[in-house]
C-alpha cells in the first residue's frame, strides 16, 4: 500500500488500483451518528402537538347534516359568537369512547359548548353510541365520506379543535384527551380566548 497526494491535495491510500480518501473512510459512521442525532430528536417530539396549518385560521366552510336520531348539525356558521369545542369521534373509536366520560363532564358543568364531528360513521352506529354513552355535544354533524374531516387536516379519530369566537382553530389536540390535556392546556386557552 503506497500513500500518495493528488493534485488537490487530498491524502489516499493505493491498494491493487483502488483509492480510498481518508475522510471516506468516516462517511459511513458520519451518515450513522446523523440518523441517530435525528431519530434521537425524534423521540423528544409529542406526536399530539403536530403544528397544524388551520391555526389561526378559520374553520372551513361546511355543512354537515344531523347524526341519525339528533335534530341539530353542524356548519361553519354555528361555530362562530362563542369560543368552543369540535370533537372528531367515531363509534368505531376505542380511544373516542375512552375520553367520552371527560366531554360529558365538561358538558356537565357547563365550561363550554362542544360540538361533535361524527367521522365516517354508519348512522345507525354513530346514534346507538350517542344514546348509550350520552350526548356531550350541542349539535352534531355527520361527516359519512370523510371529506368535510379532510377539509379540517384530521389525521385520525379522536381530535378536538378549540375554536375561539371568530370561528378561528386556535388550537388543534390530536389523540385521546386526558384530564392533564384540558387542565393545562385546553380549559386555560379557552378561559384566554373569553377575555
Amino acid at each position: 500500500m503506497t500513500e500518495t497526494v493528488s493534485d488537490n491535495g487530498y491524502v489516499s491510500d493505493t491498494k491493487r488500483g483502488q483509492s480510498v480518501t481518508r475522510l471516506g473512510r468516516f462517511v459511513p459512521l458520519l451518515l450513522f451518528l446523523g440518523l441517530a442525532v435525528l431519530f434521537g430528536v425524534g423521540l423528544t417530539l409529542n406526536p399530539r402537538e403536530i403544528p397544524s396549518p388551520l391555526i389561526g385560521k378559520p374553520v372551513p366552510t361546511f355543512s354537515l347534516p344531523p347524526v341519525k336520531g339528533r335534530t341539530l348539525g353542524l356548519s361553519s356558521a354555528d361555530l362562530k359568537g362563542e369560543v368552543s369545542l369540535v370533537n372528531v369521534f367515531a363509534s368505531w373509536c376505542a380511544a373516542c369512547r375512552a375520553e367520552h366520560p371527560l366531554l360529558m363532564d365538561l358538558k356537565e358543568r357547563g365550561v363550554v359548548p362542544i360540538h361533535g364531528l361524527n367521522y365516517k360513521d354508519k348512522p345507525e352506529d354513530a346514534e346507538r353510541w350517542l344514546n348509550e354513552l350520552g350526548d356531550s355535544y350541542t349539535r352534531t354533524g355527520a361527516d359519512i365520506d370523510g371529506r368535510v374531516g379532510i377539509d379540517w387536516g384530521v389525521y385520525g379519530v379522536p381530535e378536538t379543535f378549540v375554536i375561539d369566537r371568530d370561528g378561528r382553530i386556535a388550537y388543534k389536540h390530536i389523540g385521546q384527551l386526558t384530564p392533564q390535556a384540558l387542565r393545562d392546556k385546553i380549559i386555560p386557552l379557552i378561559n384566554e380566548l373569553r377575555k
